[in-house]
Parts: C-alpha cells; sequence; structure tokens
C-alpha cells in the first residue's frame, strides 16, 4: 500500500505562486509516473500535469507556461509550482501514482492523496 500526503496548498491573490508539494511512501519511487490533478466544486477531476518515470512531463493547456512539475527521487517527492495563479484555478489538487498507462487520464492512476485546497482571490 502507497500512500501520497500532499501539502503547500493555500489561499493566494491572482498573480500570486504556490508550490504544492506531495510525498510518497513508495521505496521504489523512482519507476512510478507521477500526475497532478484538480477537481473544483461541481466539476470533475482534471488532468493538470505529469511526470513520467523519466522525468518526461506533460501539461493541461490550461496551465501550461504557469505551472511546472517537478520530482526528488531522492526525497520520494513530487512537486507543483503554480505561478500567475487565477481565480479558475481554485480547487481541490490531488496528486497520484501511477505504474503504466496514459498520464492524462484519471483512470490510470492506482494510488492518490487526500487532497489539498488551493484557493485564489481575485
Amino acid at each position: 500500500q502507497v500512500q501520497l500526503i500532499e501539502s503547500g496548498g493555500g489561499l493566494v491573490q491572482a498573480g500570486g505562486s504556490l508550490r504544492l508539494s506531495c510525498a510518497a511512501s513508495a521505496r521504489t519511487f523512482n519507476i512510478f509516473h507521477m500526475g497532478w490533478f484538480r477537481q473544483a466544486p461541481g466539476k470533475e477531476r482534471e488532468f493538470v500535469a505529469a511526470i513520467s518515470r523519466a522525468g518526461g512531463t506533460y501539461y493541461a493547456d490550461s496551465v501550461k507556461g504557469r505551472f511546472t512539475i517537478s520530482r526528488d527521487n531522492a526525497k520520494n517527492t513530487v512537486y507543483l509550482l503554480m505561478n500567475s495563479l487565477k481565480p479558475e484555478d481554485t480547487a481541490v489538487y490531488y496528486c497520484a501514482l501511477a505504474n503504466v498507462g496514459s498520464l492524462l487520464y484519471t483512470g490510470t492512476y492506482d494510488y492518490w492523496g487526500q487532497g489539498t485546497q488551493v484557493t485564489v482571490s481575485s
């Protein structure tokens, strides 16, 4: 069983920045793909960003150029740096871990964190 614990969410003004962290309990963290998703009230969970075991990165069009995903395998941690935040970025952000499959889809991921709230005020 793998546990994922997110941190770093909070309230920020539009144009501001936050860095989310997700610590994984997996002993072989480096072999897994990692993703970030978000869910706003009344909406479905959507893909935000992913990073493969090889370090390849993928972004939703809505965050491309503003968000950066990275990983530190020595710390079993994946990060999401969010710049130029907009009110529409307000959501609960979840990190997730996958072994195989397309990294853009929620069904690919085997384990999920509890989520961290990000609120962007206008």
